[in-house]
């Protein structure tokens, strides 16, 4: 059953930490720079014993500058935030495409091209996209890519916990333990996950599915507002018991 009961504890992380969770980038990097200034503004004004960054996965794709964003979780955060990184669906097509090119086709019609011309690999715009040549393409992106920007595709895991809480990107399978969950439904799962009422055993912290303002459900929360169509990147803050929001107001796509 769904935590229903108003006696119940409600749900908290250790005492002595707060955890910023942020939703999807999707190569939004002016989003992801306004929203560690308003992180950081909060700490100053009220610092933490402990703070710590957790990013639900999708940096990548449709938005202009997929390289900028992992470049910055990689080299430009505050430093005296700890910080986590999880795989989502978009990087997890990413991997298949440094592999070989069997993913193109999905991975270009979901934003992917935006991704290769961030890393400097030229592509004609007005090439038909069934035209277009995966392999010397795929090829130039690999040749594009840093080593520090691979091994932080590759290294990603899937989901954290912490105290009641399970950060993921998409969400959990029903009925399936925490510690049983499939990588692919942690990374793509929508329904059965949505619509499921029950007790996940932990509150589930997720993105992937876009909301057009954070949602509180007994279960889980949601927090991918959808920043590339929106210009609304949010983060989720936890402490203690205590949940609150920060969220951008920029521009929608750019």
């Amino acid at each position: 059953m769904a935590r229903a009961d108003a006696s119940a504890t409600p749900p908290s992380i250790p005492p002595g930490l707060r955890v910023y969770a942020i939703g999807d980038i999707h190569g939004r990097l002016d989003l992801l720079d306004a929203l560690l200034g308003m992180i950081e503004a909060r700490e100053a004004a009220w610092p933490a014993e402990k703070a710590m960054l957790i990013f639900l996965g999708d940096y990548v794709d449709r938005g202009p500058d997929s390289r900028g964003v992992v470049e910055r979780l990689l080299t430009g955060l505050p430093e005296r935030f700890d910080a986590a990184f999880l795989r989502g669906n978009h990087e997890d097509i990413l991997l298949h495409c440094l592999r070989g090119p069997g993913w193109f086709d999905n991975w270009a019609m979901n934003g992917g091209l935006a991704t290769i011309k961030s890393y400097g690999v030229e592509i004609d715009a007005e090439t038909e996209l069934r035209r277009l040549d995966a392999k010397r393409i795929l090829a130039a992106f690999r040749r594009a890519m840093p080593e520090a920007h691979r091994a932080f595709y590759r290294g990603l895991p899937v989901s954290r916990e912490i105290g009641d809480y399970f950060f993921v990107h998409a969400g959990v399978r029903p009925g399936v333990p925490l510690g049983a969950q499939r990588a692919a439904d942690l990374t793509f799962i929508r329904d059965p996950f949505l619509s499921h009422q029950g007790d996940f055993g932990k509150i589930i912290v997720h993105g992937h599915t876009p909301v057009a303002a954070p949602e509180f459900h007994p279960n889980r929360i949601a927090i991918d507002t959808g920043a590339v169509f929106t210009g609304r990147l949010t983060a989720l803050c936890l402490e203690g018991a205590a949940r609150s929001f920060l969220t951008t107001e920029g521009r929608g796509r750019v």
